[in-house]
């Protein structure tokens, strides 16, 4: 039986034991790979910054490493979680291991990918070790969705850590750096070795830090904009004149949109941020209309 938790962390063994009771091991098909180092989980939580006042969304809870951590620190935890298995088993490991905490938990069995309602309080911070093979529509699905999102810190592949995080003419820099820039500041919050893992993945980790502020003062929709941005990197060699034709209707007018923007036709996608696509899509609506 394992015992109660004081500090709120679980170690390797435990969490080993907890697995065992519930007769499971971690599958790709979820691309479960659960944290076993205390330490790991309480730098999350330190660099959240959770407080009282937050309601805190966790995807991919798994065995409840990180939502034990959580829980002392925030003032509500709703976790989401695909695994029908370990959605069950979750509440009933908070209630023997942290069981001053239990009320504060909600579980919801359901694919993050597809929610876009949850139960209240409605969130004010998302922090999760996401599952790498849906780590970024996931979280640009839920700061759409659930607008009271007011910081995410997220464990992710140090690849898709560097993709989110950086910065217009980096050789990272792509639809991730960009999509995440119309909801949020974003920056690379540190590294996370393999080792800190069962089962052991393939890939180091990256955390992910990102604060929410206004969309860009424009005309332009968030879809529309979106849609552009899916255009210019998608033959991301190319100039944008020849990038955004399709998009824009041909060359032509993808090069009147761009100078009505104030851009350069022989530039390239990666040269671009936020602001400026959106000022290209605003043009490209001013016109048509």
């Amino acid at each position: 039986m394992v015992e109660q938790v004081a500090s709120g962390y679980l170690g390797a063994a435990q969490i080993r034991e907890i697995a065992a009771g519930l007769g499971m091991r971690p599958t790709k098909q979820w691309g479960q790979n659960f944290v076993v180092d205390a330490n790991t989980v309480k730098r999350i939580v330190r660099l959240a910054a959770v407080t009282p006042e937050d309601s805190v969304v966790e995807v991919g809870p798994g065995l409840g490493s990180l939502t034990l951590a959580l829980l002392p620190a925030a003032g509500h935890v709703t976790a989401v979680e695909v695994d029908p298995t370990l959605a069950q088993a979750l509440p009933g490991t908070v209630g023997r291991l942290a069981p001053a905490y239990a009320e504060r938990l909600t579980v919801v069995h359901a694919d993050a990918m597809h929610l876009r309602e949850l139960p209240d309080p409605q969130p004010t911070a998302l922090v999760a070790n996401l599952p790498y093979n849906v780590s970024v529509p996931v979280v640009l699905s839920f700061l759409e969705a659930f607008p009271t999102l007011e910081r995410v810190l997220v464990m992710v592949q140090l690849e898709v850590a560097e993709r989110l995080a950086a910065s217009p003419g980096s050789k990272t820099y792509g639809v991730p750096s960009v999509k995440t820039a119309w909801y949020a500041a974003v920056r690379l919050a540190g590294t996370v070795p393999r080792s800190v893992f069962w089962p052991v993945p393939n890939v180091d980790s990256g955390l992910v830090s990102m604060q929410r502020r206004p969309a860009p003062d424009t005309a332009a929709s968030r879809a529309d904009t979106f849609a552009c941005i899916d255009a210019a990197f998608a033959q991301r060699r190319k100039t944008l004149r020849a990038a955004l034709a399709g998009w824009a209707g041909s060359a032509a007018r993808a090069e009147e949109c761009l100078r009505t923007a104030g851009i350069d036709p022989r530039t390239r996608g990666e040269q671009l941020g936020i602001t400026q696509f959106a000022a290209i899509t605003a043009a490209r609506t001013a016109l048509t209309a």
